[in-house]
């Protein structure tokens, strides 16, 4: 591999999605990409902080995700944040879709990486979103935390 170039390992992370949102489940799922976005995962460019995933049609599509035009490219470019199909198994599809339709759930893309094999996966977590009030909570812990560990070193 090239100087740079990502060959296993994360691409991207939502760090975003954690704090907003209460993680229940997750699952790693495939992604259809064209040659230039594989170019340009390779070079660590991904943004997820926008992009949620949505069923239609009795499949789930990443919407949103960000990965920049690859330079070298030239004439076969892709949209920078176009619909990409996930690749999942007809019983996890109808299972998500389920937990989707339940009030309050959604789909978030948690990290998106290349697998040992080199290819292309997105970790997708089962979301419900947070109330201001369990951000506050999540605060309030943290900062116990943080405490709690500080008054342990003082002791000795």
């Amino acid at each position: 591999m090239g100087k740079g170039l990502i060959s296993h390992g994360n691409v991207a992370q939502n760090r975003k999605a954690r704090h907003d949102y209460a993680i229940e489940d997750s699952l790693e799922a495939g992604i259809m990409l064209t040659g230039s976005e594989v170019k340009s995962l390779r070079l660590g460019r991904c943004t997820l902080t926008e992009a949620f995933a949505q069923a239609e049609s009795g499949e789930i599509f990443l919407i949103n995700a960000h990965i920049p035009a690859y330079e070298g490219a030239s004439n076969f470019q892709h949209a920078e944040t176009r619909k990409r199909k996930l690749l999942l198994h007809k019983k996890e599809i109808d299972r998500l879709m389920a937990a989707i339709g339940r009030k309050g759930m959604t789909l978030v893309p948690l990290r998106l990486y290349f697998n040992e094999r080199g290819r292309a996966k997105v970790e997708l977590g089962l979301a419900k979103g947070k109330t201001h009030i369990d951000r506050r909570d999540d605060i309030k812990k943290r900062e116990w935390q943080r405490e709690q560990s500080r008054l342990m070193r003082a002791k000795g």
